[in-house]
């Protein structure tokens, strides 16, 4: 179904977390929240808008160390008015057909302005699920019975021939979504695991974490310092062998090794320490470990026979996945700041590959430890929920105090709306984690409840 972009337009709300995050090179202690407000019209008439939010999160897009956390969030919003002249500027379309027409020009006037790919891509990933949300209500479907349907009409771009003799609509109509998944829990650098700091009423520590919210999932950062991340892993170990059921885990090196060879040889020491055996053997894969400069021109082959090694900073084209593949990387991340379409399609590859090989060694994983309560949390979930992911990052909660910077109104309007995913607590209503699980079942089949937009506008 073609449309035409009649409105995109911007806002921000500023987001302080409760306590500091340090990942790869920042320490981060608040950042702003984008929002994307999109106005569509249809061919009969009909208008209807959507709305998408992503936060704008520093020294990840870009980890160039000569620019401060201003410039990076200059170069994310950059990247959102390019998008927003693009979309703007063109004439009726597919939902995927706006998308994919600007996604080269895109990244190529990024590039021309100082933007590397992973940032140029950012805006029209916002805008993309603003404008796919903005359909969904017009047409009066959910975002899963559009997506199963293909009323974006999603299809193989031409320069991608792995995706070209693929039957895309069944692989679309194939999936299902889950009433619940798994929260994996992240355990940052600076992240406390048995010592208490805030006293604020809220989980802070390790400890206090898996005993509210029951995590059996759990993501590990690692710095690249081998003897610092021995001993970090070990205080971890010491909390999570307390949990009587399996428990299992990934580690995130961030960027932070300059070689596959350093990585591995890191994953062999921590095989080799009595005090890791328990959580070595419940690793189920290691996360970008190699800087993205080198990431794709080294072979990680003998690390991947060791455990399953996944992009996620280097995920920043449509063919990144592929190129990964033949280095041996066995998967990569979802994110919605990447983009939800990038998302489906690598999914598609991995289903493809899998049937290829007869095996299942091709994954994709469910990541982004900032998003935030509310629409942004709704989109992602929704995302990964059809993909059939069981378990995603989700830390939001944990370094912002839920949703007590909103109003009361908004809040109970979401609590009203989906009462298993979020609950009242601690003065202010928050993401409800029970026995390690989201629980998503008021909204896995509906999630707009808009009533189709007839010939006139609504």
């Amino acid at each position: 179904m073609k449309f035409s972009v009649r409105e995109i337009a911007f806002f921000e709300r500023d987001v302080v977390l409760r306590m500091p995050f340090r990942f790869g090179v920042v320490t981060l202690e608040q950042a702003p929240q984008a929002f994307v407000r999109a106005g569509i019209r249809l061919a009969n008439g009909c208008e209807a808008r959507g709305a998408a939010a992503e936060m704008l999160v520093p020294k990840w897009f870009d980890k160039d160390p000569a620019l401060g956390n201003e410039d990076n969030l200059a170069q994310l919003r950059a990247s959102l008015a390019l998008a927003r002249d693009a979309y703007l500027a063109g004439g009726e379309n597919t939902a995927f057909g706006h998308s994919i027409d600007n996604y080269g020009p895109q990244i190529a006037i990024g590039a021309a302005r100082g933007l590397n790919s992973l940032v140029a891509c950012y805006g029209p990933a916002l805008i993309d699920r603003a404008l796919l949300d903005a359909l969904c209500r017009a047409v009066g479907v959910s975002f899963y019975q559009a997506v199963k349907t293909n009323l974006p009409c999603i299809s193989a771009p031409g320069w991608e021939p792995d995706l070209i003799a693929f039957d895309i609509d069944a692989f679309l109509e194939d999936l299902k979504p889950g009433p619940r998944i798994a929260a994996r829990h992240t355990v940052g650098l600076l992240d406390p695991i048995t010592k208490k700091s805030l006293n604020d009423g809220l989980p802070e520590t390790l400890e206090e974490v898996v005993e509210r919210y029951g995590h059996r999932w759990f993501k590990l950062k690692v710095s690249g310092d081998a003897a610092a991340d021995l001993e970090r892993l070990a205080e971890i170990a010491a909390v999570l062998d307390r949990i009587a059921e399996p428990y299992h885990a990934t580690l995130d090196g961030n960027e932070q090794f300059a070689s596959a060879g350093a990585a591995l040889d890191l994953w062999r020491r921590i095989k080799a320490e009595p005090r890791l055996r328990r959580l070595a053997a419940s690793v189920a894969f290691i996360e970008q470990p190699v800087k993205r400069a080198e990431a794709l021109s080294q072979d990680v082959s003998k690390l991947g026979e060791e455990k399953p090694v996944i992009i996620d900073e280097s995920d920043d084209s449509l063919d990144a996945f592929p190129r990964a593949r033949r280095l041996g990387y066995a998967g990569v991340s979802s994110k919605t700041c990447k983009g939800l379409y990038k998302s489906l399609l690598n999914a598609a590859r991995c289903r493809i590959w899998n049937r290829e090989e007869g095996t299942g060694r091709y994954f994709m994983s469910g990541e982004d430890l900032t998003v935030q309560a509310g629409l942004a949390l709704q989109q992602d979930l929704a995302l990964v929920s059809l993909l059939g992911l069981t378990h995603v990052e989700r830390n939001g909660h944990h370094y912002v105090n839920g949703m007590a910077a909103l109003a009361r109104a908004e809040q109970e309007a979401f609590l009203g709306a989906h009462p298993d995913l979020y609950e009242k607590s601690n003065g202010a209503v928050r993401v409800r984690i029970r026995n390690g699980d989201l629980q998503i079942g008021t909204w896995v089949v509906q999630v707009t409840r808009a009533k189709p937009c007839p010939t006139g506008k609504r």
